[in-house]
């Protein structure tokens, strides 16, 4: 999942806000897809996320998550897919799809939340809506999203129904303080990494940390 830049990012944001703001979408989809899969009850997805020498390079995709889809080739349909599945079968293959959409999504959601708290403005889905997230470094992720809505569903009233209703479930998740704060630990451990590569194991540690901690912060301050 590579976020795309933008001429925005190129004209008014400076390089080290620009790697903090690819960082925190990056960690975006790493926390969707670990807690989020996980909390579907679907099967943990291998990824990781690839960096480089930045400072040298000035990579716009740099760091990136590689990996991290349930679904790895869209078939011709979803009907053609699931023709000789089970009732479960059927169910699972859903839930997958919808999964990735969601994941895609919540890397520019959290670029999004992260420039909103930065200038002190509010964000809601109002506010910022699917085509905005374009602003955000979404094109890439957007595509990849018509692909599967396209695949998923053929009447453009459905596909635009569920859109809505998987951007909901997307926004929701950012709102959720105990993930934004895992986010937002990620995307700090990605900029101060010197390595090449951050695998799974390490994601996975650094996101279960936060999280811990900060549902105790939470229970501790209700």
């Amino acid at each position: 999942m590579k976020r795309k830049q933008t001429p925005k990012d190129v004209n008014s944001v400076d390089y080290l806000e620009l790697r903090k703001k690819t960082a925190i979408h990056e960690a975006g989809h790493a926390a969707a897809i670990y807690f989020g899969n996980k909390q579907k009850q679907l099967p943990p997805v291998f990824f990781q996320i690839i960096l480089c020498d930045c400072l040298v390079c000035a990579c716009a995709n740099c760091p990136h998550v590689e990996g991290g889809r349930l679904i790895q080739t869209l078939p011709s349909s979803f009907e053609d897919a699931i023709y000789n599945f089970s009732d479960a079968q059927k169910h699972a293959y859903q839930q997958a799809f919808e999964a990735d959409i969601i994941n895609l999504l919540i890397g520019s959601l959290a670029e999004a939340h992260y420039v909103a708290q930065r200038d002190n403005e509010l964000i809601n889905p109002l506010l910022v809506p699917l085509n905005v997230l374009h602003n955000y470094g979404g094109s890439a992720d957007l595509e990849v999203v018509d692909d599967y809505l396209h695949c998923f569903i053929s009447d453009n009233s459905e596909r635009e129904q569920k859109i809505s209703e998987l951007f909901l479930a997307a926004f929701k998740f950012i709102e959720q303080w105990v993930h934004w704060y895992a986010i937002s630990a990620l995307a700090d451990y990605i900029l101060s990494n010197n390595k090449n590569i951050i695998d799974y194991e390490e994601i996975a540690t650094v996101l279960d940390s936060h999280f811990t901690v900060a549902k105790k912060l939470a229970i501790r301050y209700i």
